[in-house]
């Protein structure tokens, strides 16, 4: 494996000039980190990425969008929208970071906006899917949500063309990669004795607790 790769990459998907890769660096925080980038190869080396944009998916929404892809119904959905003509996302997420947090990390925008992140799944013309990625200025709604306020100018945008079966390995790879952190973590912190004693000292006797009940007669 080369010495230079990603220590936290999972897997990684090309497309033309453009790459998406999954990264195991946020699972401790209960997210599933997405790294999308764009690159032009003309330039110097070093300063080839003109596009990066970081999404952070809940490990929950990501394993429900899991579910839709091992029970065919994603695959159903893409199919009804190819034979339609639609091309509606079939998946999106909106994150990103507030104007307030920026301002406590030090990073704030110019125009004094937050800094909102999206990602959708989107039916392909010349492939299965598009899975894009774009950020820009956005604003705080009145349950945290950042709303996007670029419209159809996003400051970044990374568009990936993929085949069901690379969006499959894309997903279903950070998945196994999930579950064995996951197991990981209980195996390196178990559950304590002192914990289960005590519980076990809640539960009541079961021939305790039928001593208790009154007598019925059968007849």
């Amino acid at each position: 494996m080369p010495d230079d790769r990603n220590q936290y990459q999972i897997i990684r998907k090309d497309a033309r000039n453009c790459f998406v890769e999954s990264l195991n660096d946020a699972f401790g925080i209960g997210r599933v980190h997405f790294a999308f980038a764009t690159y032009d190869l003309s330039r110097p080396a070093g300063s080839r990425q003109t596009n990066n944009i970081h999404i952070y998916i809940t490990v929950e929404e990501f394993l429900e969008l899991c579910r839709k892809l091992n029970s065919g119904e994603l695959r159903y959905m893409l199919q009804s929208k190819k034979k339609t003509g639609e091309s509606t996302c079939l998946y999106q997420h909106l994150g990103g970071t507030s104007a307030e947090k920026l301002a406590r990390q030090g990073r704030s925008r110019a125009d004094k906006k937050s800094l909102s992140r999206t990602v959708q799944l989107l039916p392909g013309s010349k492939s299965d899917f598009l899975f894009v990625a774009d950020s820009g200025p956005g604003e705080a709604n009145a349950k945290g949500l950042i709303v996007p306020k670029f419209g159809n100018t996003p400051e970044n945008h990374v568009a990936v063309s993929m085949t069901f079966e690379a969006f499959s390995e894309l997903m279903l790879m950070t998945q196994i990669h999930y579950q064995a952190w996951l197991s990981a973590q209980y195996v390196a912190h178990p559950i304590q004795r002192a914990n289960m004693q005590t519980e076990r000292q809640t539960i009541p006797n079961m021939q305790d607790v039928h001593s208790e009940l009154p007598a019925q007669s059968l007849f």
